[in-house]
C-alpha cells in the first residue's frame, strides 16, 4: 500500500513536471521577453531619476555661481554665465530663475537690451510657467516704457497661471491708460483691484490709478 502511494505521488509529480515543461516550452520565450522589458524599463526609470537628480544638483550649483556674478555687478559676465547655464541646463527650473536675476540686474544697470534678451528666453521657457509669466509681465512693462504699446499688449495675451490674473489685468490697464483708452483701462483696473487681497500693496496702487482716471473706490468695490 505504501509502495502504491509512493508510486502514485511519483506519477503525480512527473505529470506536473511534464505540464510545467509543456507550459514553459509554449510560453517561456514570451515570459522571458516580458521580464526583460519590465526589468529594462525599471532600470531605465531608475537611471532617468538619477540623471534628473544629478542635473538638478548641478543646476543649483550653477545658479549659485550666477547669483555671485550678479552681486558683483558685472553685466557682461552675468550674461555669459547665464548663456552657459542655458546651454547646459535649459530645462532646469533654476535656469529661468537665474534669468530673472540677470535681467533685473541688467535693467538696473541701464542695459535694457540685455534684460530684454534674457526675459525673452525666460518667457518662452517651459521649465516653470510662473517664471515665464513674470518674464512676460516685466517685458510688457519695458515695452510700455518704450511706448511700444501693441507689443506690450501682445505679451499679455494668451494663457497665464490663475494667480497672475490680477497682475496681468493691472499691466494691461497701464498700457491702455497710456494710450488714452481710459474707459477700458478703468475696467481692467477694477478687475485687478477686486482680484488682489484687501491688504495687498498692489491693491492700494491700483486704487491710486483708478482715482487718477476719475474712478472712485466705490466704483471698484
Amino acid at each position: 500500500m505504501k509502495i502504491d502511494m509512493a508510486n502514485h505521488l511519483d506519477l503525480e509529480e512527473q505529470e506536473q513536471l511534464d505540464q510545467l515543461k509543456h507550459f514553459w516550452k509554449q510560453y517561456g520565450n514570451l515570459i522571458t521577453g516580458v521580464l526583460i522589458l519590465v526589468l529594462g524599463a525599471l532600470a531605465a526609470w531608475n537611471g532617468y531619476q538619477y540623471w534628473q537628480q544629478k542635473q538638478a544638483t548641478q543646476a543649483a550649483a550653477m545658479f549659485d555661481e550666477v547669483e555671485k556674478v550678479v552681486r558683483s555687478g558685472d553685466v557682461a559676465q552675468a550674461e555669459r554665465a547665464f548663456d552657459d547655464m542655458k546651454q547646459r541646463f535649459g530645462s532646469a527650473v533654476y535656469t529661468p530663475q537665474a534669468g530673472l536675476l540677470v535681467a533685473k540686474m541688467a535693467y538696473l544697470s541701464s542695459k535694457p537690451e540685455v534684460a530684454q534678451n534674457v526675459l525673452g528666453w525666460v518667457a518662452e521657457s517651459k521649465a516653470d510657467e510662473g517664471y515665464a509669466a513674470i518674464a512676460k509681465l516685466r517685458l510688457a512693462g519695458m515695452r510700455l516704457e518704450a511706448k511700444a504699446y501693441d507689443e506690450a499688449l501682445k505679451l499679455l495675451e494668451g494663457t497665464f497661471p490663475a494667480e497672475f490674473a490680477s497682475l496681468v489685468a493691472d499691466r494691461r490697464g497701464d498700457v491702455l491708460a497710456a494710450q488714452g483708452k481710459n474707459t477700458e483701462a478703468i475696467a481692467l483696473y477694477q478687475k485687478a483691484y477686486l482680484g488682489f487681497d484687501a491688504q495687498s500693496e498692489y491693491r492700494r496702487m491700483v486704487l491710486v490709478k483708478l482715482n487718477a482716471l476719475g474712478a472712485t473706490a466705490g466704483d471698484a468695490t
